[in-house]
């Protein structure tokens, strides 16, 4: 009886094991393929002719002679990153101002107003793209960097509302209070009482923001115009044709992973010492 017991203990066990192994190959094998093909010395990533990292310096260091090709794509880099740094700064602090706004309300408001900012995270991104189109067509605000960047910035501020509001739940309502008896001003004790507490929240957002934005492709596609392009867009004018693909994209993409698994690692770690010290 324990004997059988035990087998379908280690059975069960084995079971959660291999699909738990199925489930990261499921993830992380397409991240494992394009940095294999970064580093494959062919130009047509199905053919592996060699080792190499060529592609990467001629992403990173080839200024003087680069092809019209990385020129463009070099191009769209700069466009998609400036957009994202510039959109998250602004989402991340009106996102917070809204947040404490809605915090401070009275229950039922607060929902009401929880409901209105949800609606854009529920909305598809092709319906947001074309209705910001036509709202900027209607005003006669040509498209371009500036209409991706407000663009951007819309759909990027929920996102930091959902992020920091469950922090602003959290805090203990008297601290406020007690920074204005203590005679602080009430943008000074949000200053130096409510936002280091929710710093995390913040931080949370922001990268929330950042991520929204650097990956976006339907709504920039729609507010973008003819003049502007981002990586994203850049990429689907080059799908009409897979094989011209520049090697360099799959270099830039292992360099976003890369960057991005090291952000996580250093506010993990930084989290983790803050934790032990108290």
């Amino acid at each position: 009886m324990i004997n059988s017991r035990l087998m379908k203990k280690k059975s069960r066990q084995g079971a959660g094991l291999l699909l738990t192994i199925l489930l990261f190959a499921f993830l992380y094998l397409p991240i494992i393929i394009i940095f294999i093909i970064s580093i494959n010395n062919s130009t047509r990533g199905y053919r592996f002719e060699g080792l190499t990292l060529k592609w990467y310096s001629e992403l990173l260091f080839n200024f003087k002679t680069p092809s019209s090709d990385l020129v463009i794509f070099r191009e769209a880099i700069f466009n998609t990153i400036w957009v994202a740094l510039r959109s998250t700064i602004i989402a991340t602090v009106l996102g917070t101002i809204f947040a404490i706004g809605i915090n401070a309300l009275d229950k039922k408001r607060r929902v009401r107003m929880m409901v209105l900012n949800n609606i854009p995270v529920v909305n598809p991104d092709i319906v947001t793209g074309i209705s910001l189109m036509v709202v900027f067509t209607l005003i006669s605000f040509s498209l371009g960097e500036t209409t991706v960047l407000i663009a951007h910035v819309f759909f990027s501020i929920p996102y930091v509302v959902l992020s920091v509001v469950p922090k602003l739940k959290r805090l203990d309502p008297n601290m406020y209070e007690a920074a204005l008896d203590l005679g602080c001003s009430r943008l000074c004790a949000i200053w130096k009482v409510i936002i280091p507490n929710i710093s995390t929240g913040i931080i949370g957002g922001a990268l929330i923001a950042f991520t929204m934005s650097i990956d976006d492709f339907v709504i920039s596609y729609f507010t973008s115009g003819i003049d502007f392009e981002n990586v994203s867009i850049w990429l689907y004018t080059k799908m009409k044709n897979p094989q011209n693909l520049n090697p360099t994209l799959y270099a830039y993409n292992v360099l976003i992973i890369l960057i991005t698994i090291g952000v996580i690692l250093f506010i993990s770690l930084k989290r983790d010492r803050k934790e032990k010290q108290k």
